[in-house]
């Protein structure tokens, strides 16, 4: 199965979640309570950062580190 694009801001977080899992350890370690969210297939990471007052693009840069999508 080929991934979306990690940098699509239309992303949903629940893609995020399924196609990087080890991006859900983040959000957790952060207390962000997105992974297993109702909201998380409405959500994107804009949004999530927007509404734990985090800096989107370093966040998405972290992201992208654990992930492997650099």
């Amino acid at each position: 199965m080929r991934h979306p694009d990690f940098d699509n801001p239309d992303l949903p977080l629940s893609e995020l979640f399924h196609h990087w899992p080890a991006c859900a350890g983040e959000f957790m370690n952060r207390q962000m309570l997105c992974p297993g969210c109702p909201i998380a297939p409405f959500h994107t990471l804009i949004d999530a950062c927007e509404e734990y007052g985090l800096e989107e693009m370093a966040f998405r840069e972290q992201l992208k580190g654990v992930a492997g999508a650099v």
